[in-house]
């Protein structure tokens, strides 16, 4: 059963809406002003709240700042009660973070409607999104947006076609946007002072870049580069910011999403330090192999991009992949190196 915490100061309007919401299926907790609103809150979390504006002790804008503030009720659905002489201040409330709100007097299907939408937009936020599918990203984004009524996310989602070799930013650019890749691919390059280039990075469909000088609050510290044509969607730095900062739960999907990105970068530096440069090479491919569906698609990077991604000289690259075509792990084709026997390649005794 949801629980649905009730902050209201006129006795009359608290109890005769606890009685529609109780009637209704729901658990209610009431308070009579917003300072005994909060303290109920932290004892048992509610799925929504429904919070008068104008009370004594505590007013709806001081509740809903707690809220907002506060790591355990971050993220609960809110709903303002407002008599329509209080209207021009409602815009107050929306900004602070407010999903909804009921002008007073209100019918009991206005209350019920409101709740209902507010609780199952909230609740469609799924563990899980398949972002290579197609849709996925919009499915995500467009419970996002419901959840956290940020329609900057739709609306600034229009497709962008870019060439390849086109540069998304370089190193030093103000961080401005999330980045998400539709179609297409793209490289994040890290550059020496003598002009060696090593790829960090190959971003394929349904893969975020962008994201840590966003959560870092610094420039990029490497450039991104488009690997072939490609489509990609921006999300605006402040929708991304919101998003994380007043929904805990679409923030926590996007650390799932991108911590796998920071493990593979670490990964990636210790094989750099520690491993053989066979090693190096066949982790590489099938790190690539994976990320290109396994056998059905070659790997298709350049030998001067492959090379960059190991962090070796395209000689050394040359020369590792002829030995491993001429065992048999690879077949080198005209669409891009395939990888024949990816449980040989693992093996630890490179």
């Amino acid at each position: 059963m949801e629980t649905i915490l009730l902050i209201e100061d006129s006795d009359l309007i608290r109890e005769n809406t606890a009685e529609i919401l109780e009637l209704a299926g729901y658990e209610v907790l009431t308070a009579e002003n917003g300072k005994i609103g909060v303290e109920k809150a932290l004892a048992t979390k509610p799925d929504l709240v429904v919070c008068d504006i104008m009370m004594p002790v505590l007013d709806g804008y001081g509740v809903l700042h707690i809220f907002t503030q506060n790591p355990q009720l971050k993220g609960v659905p809110f709903i303002f009660l407002t008599a329509k002489t209080e209207r021009a201040d409602l815009r107050r409330g929306m900004d602070l973070g407010a999903d909804d709100y009921l002008t007073k007097p209100f019918e009991e299907t206005e209350l019920l409607s409101a709740v209902r939408s507010r609780l199952a937009r909230f609740h469609q936020l799924r563990p899980d999104y398949d972002l290579q599918q197609p849709g996925g990203l919009h499915q995500f984004l467009d419970d996002a947006t419901a959840v956290g009524h940020l329609t900057g996310l739709t609306a600034d989602r229009k497709p962008h076609a870019l060439r390849k070799k086109q540069e998304l930013y370089g190193e030093g650019d103000e961080a401005t946007r999330l980045y998400f890749v539709q179609s297409g691919r793209v490289k994040t390059v890290r550059r020496s002072a003598s002009g060696k280039e090593l790829i960090t990075g190959v971003y394929g469909p349904g893969e975020f870049l962008g994201y840590l000088p966003l959560l870092e609050q610094r420039p990029h510290a490497d450039s991104a580069v488009v690997l072939d044509d490609a489509v990609l969607l921006y999300i605006p730095q402040e929708d991304f910011t919101q998003l994380l900062h007043r929904h805990p739960a679409v923030g926590q999907q996007f650390v799932r999403l991108l911590a796998g990105r920071v493990n593979e970068r670490e990964e990636q530096l210790l094989g750099m330090a520690y491993d053989s440069l066979r090693r190096r090479v066949a982790t590489t491919l099938l790190r690539l192999h994976e990320q290109a569906n396994g056998a059905k698609v070659a790997v298709q990077l350049s030998r001067d991009d492959l090379a960059a991604v190991v962090g070796i000289a395209p000689e050394s690259l040359i020369r590792t992949l002829t030995e491993f075509k001429q065992d048999g792990l690879i077949e080198q084709t005209a669409q891009g190196i395939r990888v024949l026997q990816p449980d040989k390649l693992r093996q630890p005794n490179w």
